[in-house]
């Protein structure tokens, strides 16, 4: 077994973040894992994007040309990458702040308002977080609980931001089982 998921959206949104936090799961859950992020200039307004490579095996490369699923933030990285996903993928639009939809039938889209769930939950900071909880939960790449934990693990020196990022996992969830 071997899925490889592209993280994309504006630099700022959290898109390393998320998945690092992805990565983090599937390791301890004794896979193998690549996590190869793409930042310079675009950091803070432009595309940024990472992929994660997770398998039951070693990696043979990080550089993924087609990945299995999607995971967009924004309407320019949905533009840029939807027509890269793998048939049968998973693409996550952030409806938020995209209109649109992939207009590809050969995948599952998964709608999920990021950004208005994150400020409904306290912040629009967590919208990464919403969405990374929803593409797993529709996935089942990692388990949830394993997931959650790893979510607060990376606040824990942020205990008083923990609150607001659990609720916004939940919310996530809750969107994806919906769907």
């Amino acid at each position: 077994m071997q899925t490889e998921i592209k993280f994309a959206g504006f630099g700022g949104q959290g898109i390393l973040l998320s998945a690092k936090l992805l990565a983090h799961a599937a390791m301890k859950q004794d896979y193998f894992v690549a996590w190869v992020p793409s930042y310079g200039p675009e950091m803070r307004g432009g595309t940024a994007y990472c992929t994660v490579v997770i398998s039951d095996r070693r990696i043979g490369s990080p550089i993924i040309k087609n990945p299995a699923h999607l995971v967009a933030m924004n309407r320019p990285s949905l533009e840029k990458f939807a027509k890269d996903v793998k048939k049968d993928g998973v693409i996550l639009i952030n409806s938020s702040l995209i209109p649109t939809r992939s207009e590809r039938n050969d995948i599952t889209e998964l709608i999920v308002p990021a950004n208005d769930t994150a400020i409904a939950a306290g912040s629009v900071k967590a919208a990464n977080i919403v969405a990374l909880s929803a593409f797993a939960a529709k996935t089942q790449i990692v388990d949830l609980a394993l997931l959650k934990d790893c979510v607060k693990e990376e606040f824990a020196a942020k205990a008083k931001i923990i609150p607001l990022n659990m609720k916004a996992f939940d919310e996530g969830v809750a969107i994806a089982e919906q769907s």
